[in-house]
């Protein structure tokens, strides 16, 4: 599987490092980072991990013909989530956002502020109608999580479960 995970905004970039650090090894994944993001040094010694400059906007994952499975943005600023809705592709974050748009592949956009603006409201809700899967990080009570790891662990297992990730990052519902 090849995977881009964009990591955009400041606030919540714990949730996107943790998300690649729990990936399986055999899941090819192509990082970008938005500026205000964080220092790509958790991710230089990494055999599948492959950098992207997010000014880079001829990177090879920009390209619909690079077939790249599935994207995520964990998490996404509301100025990355609402570039997407109006189709703005001014770096490679929202380029790749608009190449999973066209090419109808799985986008996973982790909205990571509340509460939520009338207008963040709309420009999900037109996402959503174009099948992109909008999934902040919310938990669930269910899991019986007793520390912020655990419930970490149950969002990065449910975003999973959306990519067809297979894990056991959380109790499942019985």
């Amino acid at each position: 599987m090849k995977l881009v995970v964009a990591i955009s905004g400041a606030s919540g970039v714990e949730l996107g490092i943790k998300f690649i650090q729990h990936l399986p090894q055999t899941i090819e994944v192509h990082l970008i980072t938005t500026d205000h993001a964080l220092t790509v040094n958790h991710f230089e010694n990494h055999n599948n991990i492959t950098i992207h400059n997010n000014s880079n906007i001829a990177a090879s994952i920009a390209s619909g013909s690079f077939q790249v499975d599935a994207t995520v943005v964990i998490p996404c600023s509301m100025n990355t989530l609402a570039k997407i809705a109006c189709g703005i592709a001014d770096n490679l974050v929202t380029r790749v956002a608009a190449v999973a748009l066209k090419e109808q592949k799985k986008l996973l956009l982790a909205p990571r502020e509340m509460p939520y603006s009338a207008i963040a409201l709309e420009n999900m809700l037109k996402l959503s109608r174009l099948h992109v899967i909008i999934a902040p990080p919310v938990m669930g009570y269910y899991a019986q999580s007793s520390t912020i790891e655990e419930m970490e662990r149950f969002v990065i297992g449910k975003w999973y479960d959306l990519l067809g990730i297979n894990n056991d990052l959380y109790r499942r519902w019985q």
